[in-house]
């Protein structure tokens, strides 16, 4: 297997199995009640943490890559300050990734050194992909962290195996 797909599917594991399993063992410990509190104004709740992924991944991948039309409206991501309930969101977001999937699993080598502008900016097909898997990762981690503060030793990933973390999440 060459470099390319290695990536590819590396890429397409992390957004279709790894962080979205993470978020949802988040979202089967959260409180309801904790689903759009934001720390502060200037801070996101998990609603609209998961409402932004949804967006920025169709954006970047189905819309900036693929070429479909790009209907976003960011700003109303991070606006909300309620709406769906958790099943809805992640719903919403794994239908987000099945089509997000799709696009990556037609990518080839040559593809990914295509260039292509998304959100104003000239990135290359292997560019968009690396950062819709790293902004993923990003927002994963706030997730994650946000459950921890509202659910209290809810959840965890990784059990310690004489000094190696295994994943308790597969």
């Amino acid at each position: 297997m060459d470099l390319a797909q290695r990536f590819v599917d590396r890429s397409r594991h992390y957004l279709t199995y790894e962080y979205p399993t993470k978020i949802q063992r988040c979202l089967d410990v959260l409180p309801a009640s904790a689903l759009w509190q934001r720390a502060n104004e200037s801070s996101n709740s998990i609603g609209n943490l998961l409402l932004h992924l949804s967006g920025n991944v169709r954006q970047w991948v189905v819309c900036g890559i693929s070429g479909a039309p790009d209907v976003r409206q960011r700003s109303e991501e991070f606006a909300a300050n309620d709406g769906a309930d958790a099943a809805t969101l992640m719903s919403a977001l794994r239908d987000t990734l099945r089509d997000t999937d799709a696009v990556l699993a037609a990518l080839t080598s040559r593809v990914l050194s295509e260039s292509r502008t998304i959100q104003g900016r000239d990135v290359t097909v292997f560019d968009a992909v690396y950062h819709v898997v790293e902004h993923f990762s990003t927002h994963t981690g706030q997730i994650i962290l946000l459950t921890k503060a509202a659910a209290a030793g809810s959840i965890s990933f990784y059990a310690d195996a004489g000094g190696k973390a295994v994943p308790t999440w597969e």
